[in-house]
């Protein structure tokens, strides 16, 4: 009978020793995010602990798994090698989590989301990857990476000893009370008995999206992110295909055509697009953001046409350049650009435009591999490549790539070589990029992520600004279209409200050059990306019949909207009112307006985009 209480308590003690692990782990979490956490109330952040039990006990469980199975066998076989194997197990389980917890950590910030398997887009450059954390981050990560393995795998060594003692060979008929243990786990795996195995929203309780993230174990959800296919069916199927369709279409064909005469002086005109990494509205003074961050951006905007009410679709790059490039709504999880097998059957703006006879050529100071851009651009039918191979090492930040004054002067260098037109010529940034690595001065200083985004930004915004004074120089300019459009939105500055909320999806685009119209100066239209390419062909006189989620930039439609995704959910501003809805919770974050009209229309076009996301083969 002793021996069998000596596995019970080694069974119970395993799993609380794992249970405590994640308790820590959210402690930590809710530590490294202090500025967040300071504005929970405290019965808000003991209820992060209280519904993350559930999950965490779930894990705890999954863990267990083995260990369990192993100590049954310890019933008739010696339990030294097996309690050894135990310990080695934990060890390492350990050690990859706790790594895990701190990558989990520090991506937060600038994914918004908790670790899932986007993670596995970047293990063939993980080098990438790391470079969105300074190098004083990367230390002080690993530092507490070996602290808090260390301190476990001393805990679990102390509970060692003990069943070291404790766990010795019993008799046969104790197999079936070890099966029963065994099996037992699956209440927690599973977190109770109802029908329903517990998921995310089970520990979603909070209007606050700080609080339900930090609820959630991140392990958990890392795996089940690892293990579900969305490719066997729409999760976000919500009406009869009909319906979804219908819904679209009595909104969106009222906003193909534009309501502005003359956008353009030339038929043909040469094309710039200047893609600004992770440019927010929130530090562009033009559009109502800080006044001192882009004072060359300010002075241009006054020149040329300024989209006021622009949106990115998406919050990374690799949902933005398919969106600006494709017309293509990104994924509330999936990034087609890293699926070749689906992204070559996209429609792609540099083919429609070389069938009008532009020549596309395409720049960016790092590495085109990253997230499959250089497949995603072949694709594309783009001439010319110049990639960070063509520069200096030493002209290199640590991180990313060429500096961007050094870039630009690339990109304008060989636009002073008389290039053959019309052309079409695309330049991506990188220094805006975490960790922010520019030089000379910091404008803003380096105190805190949100002054080396300003300063980083101001050093941008001076390259782009010698840019454009040198393209005015240029003979070329007068029958030029030059585009300045930021890739995606961001977290920083700190803004009010929820993490998804429009503002962090605000970005500017302005257009320039001796090709516009002088006397449009502001474009107050509600649109995003995913309207450039169908609008460009529009007045390109090109073919954008393929470009079906686009609308054109030019309509003063009452029915006007800008739709946008983020990790399980979507965002929708429209003259109606904003929505944002969680489909982990299963109901709206934030709501403004038309409710109704906000919540059916959303949901369609997420349904319908993820339906032509799983028909592209």
């Amino acid at each position: 009978m002793k021996t069998v209480i000596n596995r019970l308590v080694f069974n119970v003690k395993y799993f609380l020793f794992w249970l405590l692990y994640f308790i820590v782990a959210r402690a930590i979490f809710l530590s490294y995010y202090f500025d967040q956490t300071l504005e929970l109330p405290l019965s808000t952040i003991a209820e992060t602990f209280l519904y993350g039990l559930r999950l965490d006990a779930s894990f705890s469980a999954y863990i267990s798994l083995l260990p369990f199975l192993l100590i049954l066998f310890s019933v008739f076989l010696s339990a030294k090698p097996i309690l050894k194997f135990i310990k080695v197990y934990t060890n390492l389980v350990i050690v990859a989590t706790t790594l895990l917890l701190f990558i989990d950590a520090g991506l937060y910030k600038a994914w918004g989301i908790r670790l899932d398997s986007t993670l596995l887009d970047y293990l063939n450059t993980p080098e990438l990857m790391i470079s969105s954390a300074s190098t004083s981050q990367l230390i002080v990560g690993v530092l507490f990476w070996f602290i808090i393995s260390f301190l476990f795998i001393k805990l679990y060594q102390k509970l060692d000893k003990k069943f070291q003692k404790t766990i010795t060979n019993g008799h046969f008929s104790e197999v079936l009370i070890s099966l029963f243990l065994f099996a037992f786990l699956i209440l927690p795996i599973r977190g109770g008995l109802q029908t329903i195995p517990i998921n995310q929203s089970n520990v979603y309780f909070s209007k606050i999206m700080f609080a339900n993230h930090a609820a959630l174990n991140y392990m958990w959800n890392f795996a089940n992110t690892v293990n579900h296919k969305e490719d066997d069916g729409n999760p976000y199927k919500v009406f009869e295909t009909e319906v979804a369709t219908k819904i679209i279409k009595n909104t969106r064909n009222e906003l193909l055509q534009s309501n502005y005469d003359s956008i353009l002086t030339t038929t043909k005109p040469n094309v710039i697009l200047i893609i600004w990494e992770s440019l927010s509205a929130k530090v562009v003074g033009s559009l109502g953001g800080e006044k001192g961050v882009t004072p060359n951006l300010n002075k241009l905007s006054k020149e040329g046409i300024l989209f006021t009410n622009f949106y990115s679709n998406g919050d990374r790059t690799d949902k933005g350049i398919p969106a600006m490039l494709s017309g293509y709504f990104p994924q509330p999880v999936k990034k087609i650009m890293r699926m070749p097998n689906k992204s070559r059957s996209l429609p792609m703006l540099p083919m429609e435009m070389k069938k009008l006879g532009y020549e596309s050529s395409f720049y960016y100071g790092g590495d085109l591999n990253f997230g499959n851009m250089n497949t995603y651009l072949l694709n594309a039918g783009i001439d010319n490549f110049v990639d960070g191979s063509y520069f200096d090492t030493k002209d290199w930040n640590s991180k990313w790539g060429a500096y961007d004054d050094v870039f630009m002067k690339k990109f304008a260098d060989d636009l002073s070589k008389t290039p053959k037109e019309p052309f079409f010529k695309i330049a991506l940034t990188l220094s805006s990029h975490e960790p922010y690595e520019i030089k000379g001065e910091y404008k803003f200083g380096k105190n805190g992520t949100d002054n080396l985004y300003r300063s980083a930004h101001f050093y941008t915004d001076k390259t782009i600004g010698d840019f454009i004074a040198f393209a005015k120089k240029q003979e070329w300019y007068k029958n030029t279209l030059i585009v300045i459009m930021s890739d995606h939105g961001h977290s920083s500055p700190k803004h009010e409200g929820e993490f998804f909320a429009p503002i962090k999806f605000q970005i500017p685009m302005l257009w320039l050059g001796g090709a516009i119209n002088p006397n449009i100066k502001e474009v107050d239209v509600i649109s995003s990306q995913v309207d450039f390419s169908y609008t460009l062909l529009d007045l390109l006189k090109g073919d954008n019949s393929r470009f079906v989620f686009g609308k054109n930039l030019f309509n003063t439609s009452n029915k006007q909207y800008a739709y946008y995704s983020f990790n399980k959910g979507f965002g929708l501003v429209s003259k109606e009112g904003n929505y944002l809805y969680d489909y982990i919770k299963k109901e709206s974050i934030t709501a403004s307006g038309s409710t109704t009209y906000l919540d059916s229309l959303g949901k369609a076009i997420t349904q319908d985009a993820y339906n032509d996301f799983l028909n592209r083969k």
